[in-house]
Formats: C-alpha cells, sequence, structure tokens
C-alpha cells in the first residue's frame, strides 16, 4: 500500500498529494509519471509526478476531479493509501543548458510543469514561466513556480489575476522582446496546439507533454497513440513528451473526445 501523507486542497476540485513511495522517489525524474489505482478492480489513473523528496521517501501528485474514479481520488484522506502505484513510467525530460527557456502551463499541466522548471533552472538557463487559467483561483503552485523562474507571467481569461489573454499573448510578448531557444508547453490539448503554432512562425524548438487516454501504461493497448511527424507514437513509453510542431493535434483532441458524454 502506498500511504497518503498529507493532502492539500488548490482548490474545490484540485488536490494536491504527498504519497509514500520511495523506490519511485529515489528513481524519478522530470517528465516521468506513475499510474495509479484506488480499490480493487479500480481505474487505472495516469498521473505526472509533480515533486519528490528522496530523504522522505515521497512523491506529490496534483489530482483534478474530473470523473468517477478522480473523484475518489480526490476524496482519499492523509492516512489512506492508493491500492497501485506504479512508476516511474514514461520517457525523463531531456533537461540540458540552452540558454532561454520559456515554460507554458495551463490550468493543472502546471504540476507536470513544476519539476522541468526547477530542473531547467538548475542546468543554468534562463527560466521565463508563464501561467495560464480561465480566472485566479485556478492558477496553482505560483510560489513555487516563482521560486525557480527568473521570470513568472500569469495570463488569466478574465483578467482577474496578472493579465487579461491566453497564454499565446504572454508568449508571443516574450518572443518578440528577446531570443528564446527553447518552449515546453504543458496544459489542454488546445492550449499546446496554439504554442505549437506560434513558435512554429518564430521557429523556436517546443516541447509538449501529452495527456491522452491510457490503460496500461506500458505500450501494449494502443490506447494512448498519437501521431508525430506521421509515424504512429505511444506516449506512455515513447512520451509523454514529444516535438510539439511534429505532432497531429487535431487527432489527438478527436480522440481525446473518444468518451465524451
Amino acid at each position: 500500500m502506498f500511504e497518503i501523507l498529507q493532502k492539500t486542497y488548490y482548490s474545490e476540485r484540485v488536490v494536491e498529494l504527498i504519497v509514500k513511495a520511495p523506490l519511485i522517489a529515489r528513481s524519478r525524474r522530470p517528465g516521468h509519471f506513475v499510474i495509479v489505482r484506488t480499490g480493487h478492480g479500480g481505474e487505472r489513473i495516469p498521473l505526472t509526478i509533480a515533486d519528490a523528496n528522496v530523504d522522505d521517501g515521497t512523491i506529490m501528485l496534483v489530482v483534478q476531479n474530473v470523473g468517477v474514479s478522480t473523484a475518489k481520488i480526490c476524496a482519499l484522506e492523509a492516512g489512506d493509501s492508493f491500492t497501485d502505484v506504479v512508476g516511474p513510467l514514461g520517457q525523463a525530460t531531456d533537461i540540458e543548458r540552452v540558454g532561454t527557456v520559456v515554460c507554458c502551463g495551463g490550468g493543472v499541466g502546471v504540476a507536470p510543469l513544476l519539476p522541468i522548471i526547477k530542473a531547467m533552472k538548475a542546468a543554468g538557463n534562463k527560466v521565463i514561466s508563464i501561467l495560464a487559467a480561465r480566472n485566479k483561483d485556478l492558477i496553482i503552485l505560483r510560489d513555487r513556480v516563482a521560486e525557480h523562474s527568473d521570470e513568472l507571467i500569469i495570463m488569466t481569461d478574465d483578467g482577474s489575476d496578472g493579465r487579461r489573454g491566453l497564454v499565446t499573448d504572454g508568449l508571443e510578448e516574450v518572443l518578440n522582446r528577446e531570443k528564446v531557444d527553447k518552449v515546453v508547453t504543458i496544459g489542454p490539448a488546445v492550449m499546446m496546439k496554439f504554442v505549437s503554432l506560434l513558435t512554429r512562425r518564430y521557429n523556436v524548438p517546443t516541447i509538449c507533454s501529452l495527456n491522452t487516454i491510457m490503460v496500461d501504461g506500458t505500450g501494449m493497448c494502443g490506447a494512448c497513440r498519437v501521431t508525430v511527424d506521421g509515424r504512429m507514437r505511444f506516449v506512455c513509453i515513447d512520451g509523454p513528451e514529444f516535438d510539439a510542431h511534429g505532432v497531429d493535434f487535431d487527432q489527438m483532441i478527436t480522440r481525446l473526445k473518444t468518451y465524451d458524454q
């Protein structure tokens, strides 16, 4: 069993869980994820490892209540345990010193972006972080992101926090004022699509982390398949990160709607 040591609410539907998982904490790298299960026969839910503490043997998971299974996870309290936590899975982020890196996070996509921001800064890069959401209540991890960023830009649809506008508005301002060597984007698929379209115009290398439907997490089921540079790839074993300019986002968005009611 993997005990939940601490639970923090970011909002009514988003929680942070600190989970005892010493082997995973020791081996995880930025970009890795786990698959968790609550109850025997429960649905397998992929969650990116937002942070880890090797000394405490813990990992940090951020969960948004969007359905039956995630509601069960969000209802867990400190002292409860996951039935299973499998990982770390996927390919780790390629961290190197390139110069100026802009990290764009939308909604709960800021959680998997946090370890990348930390690692990019530790590697000696100038890190500009842009966090975006519909309103100020949906901006998460602001202080932790700011701690590891040279500059933090907040964008909200309604202007209730930071500047009014989309993540692409903030990103284009940065692209117009200085040389950017790399962009990393994590968030809703449509957000990553438009970040990619923008950075393609400016010829800036861009990495995205995909959040496709996933079942087994080991490349066996094929549920997470996406098309990248005309080839079929599996997000669980080939990703979750890919060259954003090669991803067929329209196909991915269509497949994500498979189980919409």
